[in-house]
């Protein structure tokens, strides 16, 4: 029976420990903080749960779109919404531990070190292992002159301890972190400023899905300032956040949303010859392997691609990989994306600056969501469709939604993109009237059109 010491309990760690057990592997799980790691405990599931919380009062202070008017203030209740934040947290720890533990999964509690051999030590004991699998994660960046003190200088992991809502929170970062509390903050009644050292939020995303965010954002009250941040200190009743410029705000709180690191630290990579690159993520190829033999590494300290879903991808292709199973190799262009923003923001595929840059040639149509029946009914207005396809073949090469649940909207795009369908075949699929998903077929069909 193979040996496998898994060194991590999120998303990869606890998804590679599944398939290694059902293949037959003597499986053991090493976590430090808790079975789910930093993404269930700290990182994804709180957040989201908070953002559900965003969601329900962006519905609410909307709802006069449909003719409902609510009498009085709406307002969240922080302490049960941290509270929920929490539970649910610690709910679904306890669930992934009680199916690895159902499933024959040996699970140790502590803080792991790699040996050659390749073997882990696990406080003062040593565990033999055919196959090693590091699955250790991230922690957010601190930057120097603004370290998080739990109080009014924060990371994203620090928030749920707040004893109420911040009055005004400058949120320092426009990536996906930054972006997402912004929105959500935003949404519950924050003042909300958010610090972005680009020229527009979410630089890594669909130009045309940003740019529609961020009249969102300008339209709801957020304040936008350009610039990177040079420092946060206290003040008697707050914070102020300076920028290289010399310009500054004063707000009650600041989040820092600048990055990650990867765990590596004291993980005895350089003993076991493991090589990691120049911002210090393991390198590994795209099976998962590291330079070291029977060494593999998955999730966010391999650097690719930090979502929950490529970390749990990545860690079954090790196991299966390991354990001789056939196994394609982990295809990044299939990889869909979200930004839980209101509007959120889903992509995958290939990208508009791929396009434009000549870099893959494609014909696009954009489809605006307030053209659709099911939109109009809701009251929706803001947010688009685009579709990209393979001139003359018509495959499906990629797509943007920007809508209410386009985490949900972009599924029939993924899978068109990862199994080669094309728009006409796009097209060709019912989709239920009225519904959001109908803009997918309907922006399919009208790039039929202009392929004819």
């Amino acid at each position: 029976m193979t040996r496998i010491a898994i060194v991590g309990g999120g998303p990869a760690g606890y998804e590679a420990a599944l398939v290694a057990v059902q293949l037959g592997g003597d499986v053991t799980l090493i976590e430090r903080d808790g079975i789910g790691g930093m993404c269930v405990l700290a990182d994804c599931v709180p957040s989201k749960t908070l953002i559900a919380t965003s969601e329900a009062m962006t519905q609410l202070s909307h709802a006069d779109r449909v003719g409902v008017h609510a009498d009085g203030s709406v307002s969240a209740r922080v302490a049960e919404v941290h509270a929920r934040v929490k539970s649910l947290a610690l709910a679904q720890s306890g669930d992934i531990a009680a199916r690895l533990v159902r499933e024959g999964v040996s699970i140790r509690y502590g803080a792991a070190r790699l040996l050659p051999g390749p073997m882990v030590e696990v406080g003062s004991e040593t565990l033999a292992a055919d196959v090693v699998l590091l699955a250790t994660g991230a922690h957010p960046r601190v930057l120097p002159g603004a370290e998080p003190d739990g109080e009014r200088i924060l990371d994203w992991r620090q928030l749920y301890d707040l004893p109420a809502l911040p009055e005004h929170l400058v949120v320092v970062g426009s990536g996906v972190t930054g972006a997402e509390f912004a929105s959500a903050y935003l949404a519950m009644g924050c003042q909300v400023t958010l610090v972005s050292s680009r020229e527009r939020v979410l630089p890594s995303e669909d130009p045309d899905a940003a740019e529609q965010l961020q009249q969102v954002f300008a339209r709801r009250g957020m304040r936008v300032l350009r610039g990177r941040a040079a420092g946060v200190h206290r003040t008697p009743d707050g914070v102020v956040v300076r920028l290289v410029d010399g310009s500054s705000v004063a707000a009650s709180h600041c989040l820092m949303t600048v990055g990650s690191v990867p765990n590596t630290e004291d993980l005895g990579l350089g003993d076991a010859q493991v090589v990691v690159d120049g911002g210090g993520y393991i390198k590994v190829d795209r099976v998962s392997r590291t330079t070291a033999p029977g060494v593999y590494a998955a999730g966010d300290v391999t650097g690719v691609l930090m979502l929950a879903s490529v970390a749990a991808m990545q860690g079954r292709i090790a196991m299966w990989h390991a354990l001789g199973e056939a196994v394609a190799p982990l295809r990044l262009d299939t990889v869909a994306a979200n930004v839980f923003t209101d509007p959120e923001v889903a992509s995958v595929g290939v990208s508009q600056k791929q396009v434009d840059d000549g870099v893959v040639l494609a014909k696009s149509v954009r489809l605006p969501l307030a053209t659709n029946a099911r939109a109009k009914m809701q009251g929706l207005t803001d947010g688009f469709v685009k579709l990209f396809c393979r001139p003359g073949s018509g495959t499906v090469l990629g797509g943007v939604v920007v809508a209410p649940r386009a985490s949900e909207l972009i599924l029939p795009v993924s899978m068109a993109v990862l199994h080669g369908l094309t728009a006409d075949q796009l097209a060709h699929t019912f989709s239920i009237y009225p519904s959001l998903g109908g803009s997918i077929t309907e922006a399919a069909r009208q790039l039929m059109l202009h392929e004819g």
